[in-house]
């Protein structure tokens, strides 16, 4: 009612007893809403708000939405005679995340008991509002028992009400904010997974500030609606999901977790070929990618740990295979897009700070930026033609990216873009012998330099072979046709190199210093504070060009800075990093080292003179920051 009456203060008008019946669109973009009273309503900007029922709406206009409503319950009870004792007043908030339940003071020495439940009952109905749903013991007995167990008195207190109701949760617990991937101009504030009244003011202003200046001021990627895969949004995954997407929203929050329900949405072809060389698998952008790899059934099921990781010793004797040999990795989740047409290379110098113009085979990697100079992608670009060019992303980012890539050519008729991501398989030889191996496959003695892609003959198949690395060692990636792959896995195989996971992976990143879109950079950070000044074409014309040129004049303020830190902590990212006892900024991603031992992060920190130390749990750790990486700090594995 705060809400309503503000907005009526400031011109808004309110309609009661109708609702919308579809959401308008043209050509892709949005007009407005149709109403079930034959009103249509005409708009440059739709912000679809409409809690448990957003997803059918959004599904009318083509949006996908991972979004379903389950019974969610609370009771209330009588006053209870305690709270007008000695207990505090008004009594704390108690959660207790190994049962799922939170306890609560209501008014008049009252107490609110909840849970978030596991099996969750997916729950689809009339669009009537404030629906109350019977009273379900059976379900919520669990929580009453534990909430006893931490508040005997309450064993003795009356129910002065059961209230079940149907709430949204999304599949992946995460809320679902901005502007959708499908239709331009519609954007949306739903999924808020039971916390919509908490988080209303924070994600109304969001909203609004994206809408006024066409992007988030603040970075937004965790919860960007734009991250959904539509697969994510059929009944099927989201039922599977509700088994444990709503107990997720109040559980423990273990590091590496993995999710158990709803898996398998997206495999490669490789998939059981990777399962028999022992892969243990988890989920990226929805895919299911191998971690690290079991060489007896005890490494297959791990436990969870706030310490040092179960796995790490499985990855540092996969590592140790890069020295002499040479290790497969499975790269095929990038996102793979074909940019072709007449505008092709205008578009792309336009929307990234690297000259793109090329010698064909040539890659580059190079980044986008916003209007403020905020990293919104990075990316590899490979020309293959005049009016031709692949542009790969991260995996987790593939949605999202193409999106923005769509919406760079809508008013470019002469350029079109396909997402050929499942049309190829990318593997990655990786390591000391890497060149040697690859020689012996192919039957190309000479192997691309860095950065080159040569087209290699393997057993018949066409393979793409490019000289690139991202783990700090000799390093090929291969691009071949999905149906191909099988074979080509098994030559690999045969020939000798030794699977590797991406918890490997990872650490090898970090120990090269090698940055991850999405932590180490993203939306609010710029090239020249991330380390990335000396790959920008300052000769050509590009999307955030003018507020980097205001950073030169003006100086960066903070730095992205590669840590040593002491003491081997458990390093993931938001730890608060300390200099002269005051915060100066925080961690954005870390790792222990699987070839150098060293604990290593990534930290975004204020420009700063004097010691740094690394905050874990409570604990100080001094920082080391490293004006190299200290794994090949002098790139010769580029020029072997």
């Amino acid at each position: 009612m705060a809400y309503a009456s503000a907005a009526r203060a400031h011109g808004v008008q309110i309609r009661e007893h109708v609702s919308v019946a579809d959401i308008t669109t043209t050509n892709g973009r949005v007009t407005g809403v149709s109403l079930t009273d034959g009103t249509t309503l005409s708009a440059d900007v739709v912000v679809l708000c409409a809690g448990a029922w957003s997803r059918e709406l959004a599904a009318r206009a083509g949006v996908s939405l991972p979004l379903q409503a389950v019974e969610h319950m609370y009771i209330v009870t009588e006053p209870v005679e305690e709270l007008h004792g000695p207990l505090p007043s008004p009594l704390p908030v108690i959660r207790d995340l190994d049962t799922g339940i939170y306890i609560k003071g209501d008014s008049g020495g009252k107490v609110v008991v909840g849970g978030f439940e596991p099996n969750a009952k997916c729950w689809t109905g009339s669009c009537d509002a404030f629906i109350e749903l019977p009273e379900d013991w059976e379900q919520f007995s669990p929580f009453m028992q534990a909430a006893l167990e931490l508040f005997p008195a309450l064993e003795h207190t009356g129910v002065q009400r059961f209230m079940n109701g149907p709430e949204s949760f999304t599949a992946d617990t995460k809320p679902l904010i901005g502007q959708t991937n499908e239709v331009r101009n519609l954007f949306v504030a739903c999924g808020l997974n039971s916390v919509g009244v908490m988080s209303s003011a924070g994600v109304g202003s969001a909203v609004a500030d994206w809408i006024h200046h066409e992007s988030p001021s603040m970075d937004l990627t965790e919860v960007d609606v734009a991250r959904v895969d539509p697969l994510t949004a059929t009944t099927e995954h989201l039922q599977a999901r509700m088994q444990e997407a709503v107990a997720d929203q109040f559980a423990m929050h273990w590091p590496y977790k993995q999710p158990l329900a709803g898996r398998g949405l997206r495999k490669t072809n490789l998939h059981h070929q990777w399962q028999a060389q022992g892969a243990v698998f988890g989920v990226a952008g929805g895919w299911e990618r191998p971690l690290w790899f079991a060489t007896d059934p005890s490494e297959q099921k791990l436990p969870l740990s706030v310490g040092r990781q179960p796995w790490q010793g499985i990855a540092e004797r996969e590592a140790a295979v890069l020295q002499h040999g040479a290790v497969l990795l499975d790269l095929s989740a990038f996102g793979k897009f074909r940019v072709t047409g007449p505008g092709a290379l205008e578009l792309l110098q336009s929307a990234t700070v690297s000259s793109v113009d090329v010698e064909f085979n040539r890659n580059i990697y190079t980044v986008m930026l916003n209007e403020r100079a905020g990293i919104e992608a990075d990316v590899t670009i490979r020309r293959v033609g005049n009016n031709e060019f692949y542009v790969f992303s991260g995996g987790a980012t593939r949605f999202r990216d193409y999106a923005m890539l769509r919406r760079l050519i809508a008013q470019r008729r002469t350029v079109t873009i396909e997402d050929v991501t499942e049309q190829f398989i990318v593997l990655g030889v990786m390591g000391e012998k890497a060149g040697d191996l690859l020689s012996t496959v192919s039957g190309c003695n000479k192997p691309p330099r860095f950065g080159r892609t040569a087209r290699c003959q393997i057993d018949g198949a066409a393979v793409d072979v490019t000289r690139i690395s991202y783990i700090g060692e000799p390093g090929f990636e291969l691009m071949t046709a999905t149906h191909d792959a099988p074979a080509l896995f098994d030559r690999l195989i045969n020939a000798g190199c030794k699977p590797m996971g991406h918890y490997a992976l990872n650490s090898c990143r970090l120990e090269k210093g090698f940055v991850h879109w999405g932590h180490d950079v993203g939306p609010t950070i710029t090239p020249l504070e991330s380390g990335f000044g000396g790959s920008i074409d300052w000769d050509k014309s590009f999307t955030g060009k003018e507020a980097l040129l205001a950073q030169c004049d003006k100086g960066v303020q903070k730095k992205l800075v590669l840590l040593k830190v002491s003491g081997q902590p458990l390093l993931l990212h938001d730890e608060p990093v300390w200099c002269n006892n005051r915060v100066i900024g925080l961690t954005t991603s870390g790792a222990l080292g699987v070839r150098t031992g060293l604990s290593l992060c990534f930290a975004l920190l204020e420009l700063y003179e004097g010691y740094l130390s690394v905050e874990v749990a409570g604990k100080q750790y001094a920082a080391e920051p490293l004006t190299a990486p200290p794994y090949d700090p002098d790139n010769t594995y580029r020029y072997r």
